[in-house]
């Protein structure tokens, strides 16, 4: 049985959005979910990157940063549903998703959510190093490994500090989070519909071994409208050394429609 919005909202859950430099006269909202294991940090300088007709609003899930306390989501169906949620009231304006790997999943299916429900829809869909939804998994879950082997296959994405994997302390605090974000996107089930109706770019990283080119190429099929593909120097997390560079793009594509 599905918690309904309500109940959702009396959970102890809360805090869902990191606000820096809120920018009142904007006209577009952009929502930014993050990275398996990431956090409102990685939008931090986004706000100053991106025009004052664009107002950053990074999502802060459950399990880490001031949430820290807070048992993460291990589906995506039950993401959803409480973002849904929780994020309805910030639709007062047109607004936009992005989001990387994980987000970019997120993003999609929070997109679609909202379209079978008859909500109001995202003006701009921008999502970053991840294959297209329709595209299998080439490799066996991860999530579920033995500690040893699970930790290795975090050290060969190259998203967490060396530090934080050389500490024993600090990766007993990461690992559940990164485990129940594996998770999400682990057993995530791509049920086939109709395309989107809003514009759809896609980022990847030239040295994305994760998301490689031929498994972006996919996105176009799920939208009707434009579809953009923009490919940027950098591995999997790209997002962390191209920030200026996706910030511009992010820009010319909201203001072609708002400005």
């Amino acid at each position: 049985m599905q918690a309904t919005c309500e109940e959702i909202r009396e959970s102890p859950r809360s805090g869902w959005l990191a606000r820096w430099g809120e920018k009142p006269t904007a006209t577009i909202r952009l929502f930014c979910f993050p990275f398996a294991g990431g956090s409102t940090y990685t939008y931090r300088t986004w706000q100053g990157l991106l025009p004052e007709s664009i107002d950053v609003a990074p999502v802060q899930l459950p399990g880490r940063g001031e949430r820290l306390s807070e048992p993460p989501f291990d589906r995506l169906p039950e993401m959803v549903e409480a973002l849904a949620c929780e994020l309805t009231p910030y639709f007062d304006k047109s607004f936009a998703f992005f989001g990387h790997s994980m987000g970019a999943l997120i993003a999609f299916e929070l997109t679609r959510w909202l379209r079978k429900h008859n909500k109001t829809m995202p003006s701009h869909l921008f999502v970053s190093g991840r294959r297209a939804p329709q595209v299998p998994e080439s490799i066996a879950p991860t999530w579920n490994l033995p500690e040893p082997e699970f930790i290795e296959r975090v050290r060969q994405l190259n998203g967490t500090p060396k530090e934080v994997l050389d500490h024993p302390e600090l990766m007993q605090v990461v690992i559940p989070l990164l485990r129940a974000d594996f998770a999400v996107c682990e057993t995530y089930e791509y049920q086939a519909g109709p395309p989107l109706e809003c514009p759809l770019t896609v980022f990847g990283g030239v040295g994305d071994i994760e998301a490689p080119y031929e498994d972006l190429m996919p996105w176009q099929e799920q939208t009707s409208a434009a579809c953009k593909l923009h490919t940027l120097p950098g591995d999997h997390f790209f997002i962390q050394t191209a920030p200026v560079e996706i910030a511009q793009i992010i820009a010319d594509e909201l203001e072609s429609y708002f400005g």
